[in-house]
């Protein structure tokens, strides 16, 4: 197995959104906003060559949305989807399977792109792999998460064919579920307090399990268990998810991958008189 990481460029969201709670004497001290409030965030992505296969784990925001919409979020910096694959030494023709965390626009926004006045599917010889439950929320949304479900960044997956769904079998929102094999070499923890039937990746690479937080650990610094973002649709029940997935981490020396973190690709964390805390961090060619 090889991995890459493929950084989709940088935009910026609320700190206090960020952080939910956590007063912003607090959080300012990790993340310093800017004089509007807002802190910058990465879109960091995962390439995995296994089994034959080139999977990619998220794509970032994409470039089909209007002015506006991107407007609103600061998109910046030198890195895109497409020069990062490049680098990486591939197309999106390379891509066999394209694994979706959630479908939260900063996390699905590369899977679509623009054709004429209607879209297509960014990976065209790609599986694009979701859960049903997932989607049924994400497709029929909730009025708070409805602006972070775009329309055109989901439905045209489905209409493309190349739509298929994770097993997950999960009964209620208050059960996460360890999936084993969801995909070759993938397992997945499922979670529901960020939104509804989230799934976690988890690759065993170079003799450690790494883990790919999407949004349950945006960055190190929401690892104690208070810090959590404003934009869960169930806080209290990502607390309770964090401590079972930190604790999980810490006993079995899990390396943590951040999708949102703007300076650290990776981290582990440890068991200490305050909880779980963070134990080192460093970039994934270090393993």
């Amino acid at each position: 197995m090889r991995t890459h990481v493929i950084d989709t460029g940088l935009f910026k969201l609320d700190g206090g959104a960020m952080f939910g709670v956590v007063p912003r004497t607090l959080w300012s001290k990790n993340q310093p906003p800017d004089a509007n409030n807002l802190c910058t965030w990465a879109m960091r992505c995962l390439l995995v060559e296994m089994d034959g296969r080139l999977i990619l784990i998220d794509n970032g925001i994409g470039d089909k949305q209007d002015a506006r919409f991107l407007g609103h979020y600061d998109l910046h910096g030198d890195d895109n989807l497409e020069a990062s694959l490049r680098k990486a030494g591939f197309s999106r023709d390379d891509v066999t399977d394209v694994f979706l965390t959630h479908l939260h626009f900063d996390h699905c926004g590369g899977s679509i792109v623009r054709k004429g006045d209607g879209f297509e599917p960014a990976f065209r010889n790609a599986t694009y792999w979701s859960n049903e439950h997932h989607w049924k929320w994400a497709t029929r949304p909730n009025a708070r998460e409805k602006a972070s479900f775009l329309s055109e960044n989901i439905l045209p997956i489905q209409e493309s064919g190349q739509l298929k769904f994770v097993p997950i079998g999960r009964r209620s929102a208050e059960e996460n579920v360890f999936l084993h094999n969801a995909l070759p070499g993938m397992d997945v923890f499922v979670v529901n307090g960020h939104t509804d039937a989230m799934m976690v990746p988890m690759l065993k690479y170079k003799g450690r399990t790494l883990a790919f937080m999407a949004d349950l650990l945006p960055s190190v610094h929401h690892i104690p268990l208070p810090w959590v973002m404003a934009y869960d649709t169930r806080p209290l029940l990502t607390l309770a998810e964090k401590r079972d997935f930190l604790n999980m981490a810490a006993n079995e020396d899990i390396v943590l991958f951040f999708e949102h973190d703007p300076v650290h690709q990776c981290a582990t964390v440890e068991q200490t008189e305050k909880g779980v805390r963070l134990k080192e961090t460093f970039p994934l060619s270090a393993l």
